[in-house]
């Protein structure tokens, strides 16, 4: 059962990226302007959210270089440690609703 969950797994990438543009051509989409339509509002999503993103790895950068960070995770430490979460993973739980790759 296993053996057919990998197989089918490791095919499945493949087998959209070739069915998805077959079927358009066989609805006689335009493949490559619907593409690039896409892509150009992708572009135009990416700088709109370019700020925000800036702005929001600012205020993280600040608040970590500030010591806020150290000092609300030494208050909150005693409590962590009764919950057995290490209080290093503290930051992380913190960032992570807000950023996944600032986080990291």
């Amino acid at each position: 059962m296993y053996e057919w969950i990998t197989v089918i797994s490791a095919w499945m990438i493949p087998f959209i990226i070739v069915f998805i543009p077959l079927y358009a051509a066989f609805r006689r989409i335009p493949v490559y302007e619907t593409f690039l339509e896409g892509a150009k509002d992708g572009f135009g999503t990416a700088v709109n959210i370019i700020p925000h993103l800036v702005g929001m790895m600012v205020a993280i950068s600040m608040f970590r270089a500030s010591g806020a960070m150290d000092m609300l995770a030494s208050l909150i430490s005693p409590l962590l440690d009764q919950l057995g979460v290490p209080s290093e993973v503290l930051p992380l739980g913190l960032l992570r609703p807000l950023t996944g790759a600032g986080s990291l």
